[in-house]
């Protein structure tokens, strides 16, 4: 995972498309804070921290593994640990070394021919990696940075300290962000962004194919085998409401996508869901522009902004930057 998502670079790999063993048709999203997030990548078709892990380790152009191989994998390097915590593996002597419901026809068909019963168990041990691997996700999350120390200061009416915290040119920046420019309408919230997904009329990129967004994504969600309602999942149904009450259909969904968080947004260009801008001016240019959607409706408007109000609203999202909360031992690679 640490391929794509670096602890040295806000978990994400500032490249346009991400790269495993191929090169995937979106950026790679920080994982900081997705803890608190209902819906996971750009489109939300996953739904949970442990069900987005499995998605890339079956990617054919991500990890490009399968079931059996992480499998035997976790039975050779992991064995104690994975019976520590989940109890006994069953016995997979009998099982191909590479089998799973994959794109890979070999791998498919191996996995075709075997009972029921072992696909069960090898999905079980699937599922408890994803588990796993969410379980370490859950303990990264951004920092305090300086706009929460004006925050703090503006609500203890500590004049000095607000003053000394941002400059006259971010929080006018902030006035902007929460006014003019109308960032807060996809961008709120603690992680400052709503969890919920916009078309903001993003261009296309020429040589990938066509992105629909949400349109799709919602579909898939519904579909996944791991989602929250599924019998892997240890919520209650009653905790799925967002995955109940979902919208599957309408234009709204079309080149609909899932606004990034913005804490730590400065430096971890490029932007947008397949990197379409290299710098944050390049980002507030577009929404300053507004042009009409690809496909679908733009919800966004000509902003107006100044060249010194664009300034200004850049200054400020510089104050969203802040370190990793984690141990500093979770964010170097365990001894081997």
């Amino acid at each position: 995972c640490g391929t794509c998502h670096l602890p040295d670079q806000q978990f994400q790999d500032s490249k346009p498309l991400a790269h495993g063993i191929g090169t995937t048709n979106r950026r790679t999203m920080t994982i900081l804070g997705t803890a608190y997030s209902p819906w996971l990548f750009w489109d939300g078709r996953k739904d949970s921290q442990w069900a987005q892990a499995l998605g890339p380790l079956e990617s054919p152009v991500e990890h490009g593994g399968n079931r059996t191989q992480y499998a035997h994998l976790i039975a050779k390097y992991y064995r104690g640990e994975y019976e520590s915590l989940f109890g006994p593996l069953p016995d997979l002597a009998h099982l191909p070394t590479s089998a799973g419901s994959v794109a890979d026809p070999e791998a498919k068909a191996a996995w075709n021919r075997m009972s029921a019963s072992d696909q069960q168990a090898v999905t079980n041990i699937y599922v408890n990696m994803g588990k796993a691997i969410a379980a370490y996700e859950r303990l990264l999350t951004p920092g305090q940075a300086r706009f929460d120390r004006y925050v703090e200061a503006l609500l203890n009416h500590d004049n000095e300290q607000m003053a000394t915290t941002l400059t006259p040119d971010e929080v006018a920046g902030l006035r902007l962000f929460i006014g003019k420019a109308n960032c807060t309408q996809c961008h709120n919230g603690p992680l400052f962004t709503d969890n919920h997904f916009h078309n903001t009329g993003v261009p296309v990129v020429a040589s990938l194919p066509d992105d629909s967004g949400r349109a799709l994504g919602s579909q898939q969600v519904q579909a996944d085998e791991f989602n929250c309602l599924s019998s892997y999942s240890d919520a209650q149904p009653e905790d799925c409401a967002e995955l109940r009450f979902m919208t599957t259909t309408g234009e709204e969904l079309q080149r609909a996508f899932k606004p990034p968080s913005l804490r730590n947004v400065v430096g971890r260009g490029p932007f947008m869901h397949a990197g379409q801008f290299a710098t944050l001016e390049e980002v507030v240019a577009h929404y300053n522009a507004a042009p009409p959607a690809p496909a679908g409706h733009s919800e966004v408007h000509r902003l107006g902004l100044s060249e010194v109000e664009v300034k200004q609203l850049i200054d400020f999202l510089g104050t969203l930057s802040g370190p990793v909360t984690a141990d500093t031992r979770w964010l170097i690679p365990p001894k081997q």
